[in-house]
């Protein structure tokens, strides 16, 4: 059904790759359309829980927006060029409370930083290279990126990276909490297969409820934040997992998760 990206379903994950390795997995209209269509796809699938998403070929995540596509799209008019749908279906306007887990295996650059940043987590090759150089053509990261940089690493390390544009390491990155993990090549889809399997352990509402909890509380007043994880709480202790749960620990089983 796909062009540009490889999208298939295993169990209860789904693996998104972005695959025009011949482009860097830059991505272009095409490639937006197809990244929007699985990102809700993947949404909406009860059956579903997890998503993987990463790049074909051992080079790039995503080096971004595909900025020869978009020069030869506007070459010869007055056109102002923009996505007809949010950047790669995630950066904006996408609420979905199952996991998202970026499997970096390169170049992780503008736009396909973007993407990881709207991941939950992040793991990287130790070959990996990340930034956001849109200054340097003079353009903004947004899809995201300012907003969800400084969020997600200490301020005077996110303006560093964002108003010079440069590009920093693995290593960097997992000294500043960007990255969690920093694998050889070998061993980047295991680790976040890996990961997957120990969330897909706990409930799957209670992940939900848990990642709602701390993205919509994140830049709350602890005071709000506490009554925000008590409303959601509330319908979850109602659910019949959060009855398996306590039932399989006393019985000394694996729960047997329903996902109602």
């Amino acid at each position: 059904m796909f062009n540009n990206i490889l999208y298939e379903k295993r169990g209860r994950i789904a693996y998104l790759t972005l695959n025009r390795p011949q482009r860097m997995n830059a991505v272009d209209t095409e490639t937006n359309r197809e990244l929007y269509s699985a990102m809700y796809d993947f949404k909406g699938d009860a059956d579903i829980w997890i998503m993987i998403v990463t790049g074909a070929g051992e080079k790039s995540f995503s080096a971004g927006a595909d900025l020869v596509a978009i020069a030869e799209e506007t070459a010869g008019t007055e056109r102002i060029w923009k996505w007809n749908t949010p950047f790669a279906g995630i950066t904006r306007e996408f609420t979905c409370w199952k996991p998202l887990i970026a499997a970096i295996n390169g170049y992780c650059l503008g736009g396909g930083l973007e993407i990881a940043l709207a991941c939950d987590i992040r793991i990287a090759v130790e070959h990996a290279t990340f930034g956001l150089p849109e200054p340097k053509v003079g353009l903004l990261a947004s899809g995201g990126g300012v907003q969800r940089m400084i969020r997600a690493v200490p301020m005077a390390f996110a303006m560093e990276l964002l108003l010079t544009g440069n590009r920093f390491d693995a290593k960097t990155a997992l000294g500043f909490g960007l990255i969690s993990r920093v694998v050889s090549k070998d061993k980047l889809i295991k680790t976040a297969e890996e990961i997957a399997e120990s969330i897909m352990e706990c409930g799957p509402l209670s992940v939900r409820a848990t990642k709602e909890a701390a993205y919509r509380g994140v830049d709350l007043p602890l005071k709000e934040g506490l009554e925000l994880e008590a409303a959601i709480s509330y319908p979850l202790f109602m659910t019949e997992d959060a009855k398996e749960g306590p039932l399989a620990f006393k019985e000394k089983r694996k729960p047997n998760w329903q996902s109602r």
